[in-house]
């Protein structure tokens, strides 16, 4: 087993510990500001009915991205985590 699939597994067990599904759930990533990443992660969420709110940093050379949406199980929590790990270059926080 990857320490990423460690991790997901731990992730898994805290979040049926403390969280009753359907429940809202807020992501915050780091990425670099262009626009093949935005809307990489914008497609993620696609349709789901998410909240997408973002803000340069200071620079403007990366955003921070905050979004919220409404799961049914830890396990689609842990999938949106999966794919937005397939987008070079994010920072899940």
């Amino acid at each position: 087993m990857s320490k990423l699939d460690d991790f997901y597994k731990k992730l898994k067990y805290s979040l049926e510990e403390t969280t009753e599904f359907p429940s809202k759930y807020m992501y915050k990533f780091i990425i670099p500001n262009e626009d093949d990443k935005i809307k990489a992660i914008e497609d993620v969420f696609d349709h789901s009915g998410a909240v997408i709110e973002s803000k340069p940093s200071k620079t403007g050379k990366y955003l921070s991205l905050t979004i919220l949406v409404n799961l049914k199980s830890a396990d689609e929590v842990i999938e949106k985590y999966r794919e937005v790990g397939k987008v070079e270059g994010v920072i899940s926080l």
